[in-house]
Formats: C-alpha cells, structure tokens, sequence
C-alpha cells in the first residue's frame, strides 16, 4: 500500500510540474529598436510575494501575481498573448496581441491603465500585451527578453491604449 501511495504522490508531482511549465519559446518579434531599456525594472520576485492561491484565478490582482510568479521567465517570449490570458487562468482566446486589440472594447488611448488592465503596443507583426501595474508601469513578456516589468507604458515604443481588466473573452 505504502508503495502505491508513493507512486501516486510521485506522479501527481509529475503531473503538476508539466501544468507549471513554461510554453516552449518562439521568435520573439520585439528587437532592441522596440524599447527603452532605462524604463525597465529587473527584478524576481521578493520571497514574500509569490503566491499560487491567486495567480491566475480570474481577477486583476491574480493576473498580477501570475506575472509576479514568472519574473525572469524566458519560455513565453513570442507569446505575448498567451501570457496575457495564463495570468487570467484561460489560453487560446485571441490569436495575437493585435487581434486582442482590435477585438476587446471599451479603448483607452490616455490615462493611467488601472491595476490588471491590458496594455498594448503595435510593435512587431502580431503586436505586444501586458498587465498595468496600476501606476504607470506594466508587466510583460520581452521586457529585457523576459517577463519582467517596465515602469513606464513608454518602455516598448508606439503605445496603443489599454483595455478594461477582464478574463479575456471574445
């Protein structure tokens, strides 16, 4: 019985680890010429704040937290989309981040996009989205070749606007 028990824990493990991992990664599309680098932050995450209870479930705070978890991640680059949905626990809603842009409403081209809005930049073939931090800044992929945060909206060139924090849908 004991040997069961272990096999299972074992591949329950397993089995977790896979839902964790990081897509494989693909060619970016966002060069050097896209950002400014002195607009970025590059940091991990502090001990303290990295929490699975509510990363991806859903709400602006857990769409954060997801990015939060994934400082310095490298497997989403290319995917800037994906990414964007994972932090609201759902995948394969929009095609890229242009398609994202052009499909959510309501648009915003000024203000300080709140707290797990999206923000979008029409930068590369399919676009870039991040989450707002609610300050000014963002949470993307590409920020220094991987999810990072930049403090500034301006970070990545050619600002589109921002979309209402919402589990993306179409």
């Amino acid at each position: 019985m004991r040997n069961i028990f272990t096999k299972l824990c074992v591949a329950a493990a397993i089995g977790a680890a896979a839902l964790v991992t990081a897509p494989a990664a693909h060619a970016a599309g966002v060069t050097a010429a896209d950002t400014h680098p002195e607009l970025a932050t590059f940091t991990t995450a502090p001990a303290g704040e990295v929490s699975i209870q509510a990363a991806g479930d859903g709400t602006p705070a857990g769409a954060i937290q997801w990015y939060k978890n994934h400082l310095g991640s490298t497997g989403w680059q290319g995917l800037c989309e994906k990414a964007a949905e994972n932090s609201y626990g759902v995948t394969g809603v929009w095609a890229s981040a242009n398609a994202h842009w052009n499909g959510a409403s309501p648009k915003h081209t000024t203000g300080t996009p709140p707290a797990g809005s999206f923000v979008y930049w029409n930068i590369s073939a399919y676009g870039h989205v991040g989450i707002a931090d609610g300050s000014g800044g963002f949470y993307a992929t590409s920020v220094g070749g991987a999810i990072g945060h930049g403090s500034s909206v301006s970070y990545f060139n050619n600002y589109r606007g921002w979309t209402p924090a919402a589990v993306p849908h179409q």
